[in-house]
């Protein structure tokens, strides 16, 4: 599989025609629902934000964002423009469409308690992480529970993988103001973290704020 970078590729789409746009604060969450057709921006306001996100069918959430299927597919470790998101059942969730940081990690995970006290020191254990954020967001939703967190894509985040395939948190290839939009191919409900993490490069040991800009399905054709 390749690991190769991509030239990033940029959109035509206006945030002032834009149906819908939010501030996710460092640290705290966000969920939506996309019909198709929509298209949904995630952008890295300051730069090295690392945003993690999980992707569900709507109509079925426990048919969710798949890692392997999707990695298996494009035969590529890292998502960027022209990648297809596959749920579990091999359904096409969204594309990327657009990506001016150039890929995306889908392999690293999110942060927790646990993961923070065995890469790091026992006393990481109450600081907030990755999964209490996507577990404070499902709780208000009843058709999901603890069980629907799955592998997630760690957009913005650098990832690289050595010749002996073991993983490595580096410092992020993003910048101030890069992002990438994903069209929705099926309705797709989104669930971000915008990552806490103070350990690890992922947020440059400095979370920052990301932003959220959707724009209806006729705007699909403003695209190069």
């Amino acid at each position: 599989m390749t690991t190769t970078a991509f030239t990033p590729v940029t959109s035509k789409l206006d945030p002032r025609n834009a149906k819908y746009e939010h501030i996710i604060p460092a640290g705290e969450g966000w969920l939506h629902d996309l019909l198709p057709g929509e298209v949904l921006r995630i952008e890295d306001l300051e730069g090295n934000q690392a945003v993690d996100t999980l992707f569900y069918t709507t109509d079925d959430p426990s048919d969710r964002y798949s890692a392997i299927r999707t990695i298996t597919n494009q035969q590529n470790l890292y998502l960027t423009a022209g990648s297809v998101l596959l749920a579990e059942s091999g359904r096409e969730l969204l594309r990327i469409t657009a990506d001016t940081c150039g890929r995306h990690d889908t392999i690293g995970g999110a942060c927790s308690a646990q993961s923070n006290t065995v890469r790091y020191s026992h006393d990481t254990l109450p600081m907030h992480n990755c999964r209490d954020t996507f577990m404070l967001m499902l709780s208000g939703r009843s058709e999901f529970d603890k069980r629907d967190l799955a592998p997630n894509v760690n957009f913005f985040m650098n990832v690289p993988v050595t010749p002996e395939g073991k993983l490595t948190f580096a410092d992020g290839i993003s910048g101030p103001g890069r992002y990438v939009e994903l069209e929705a191919i099926a309705p797709v409900t989104v669930l971000i973290s915008n990552c806490p993490q103070l350990n690890n490069p992922c947020n440059g040991y400095n979370p920052t704020p990301a932003r959220v800009i959707i724009w209806n399905a006729e705007g699909e054709e403003s695209y190069v």
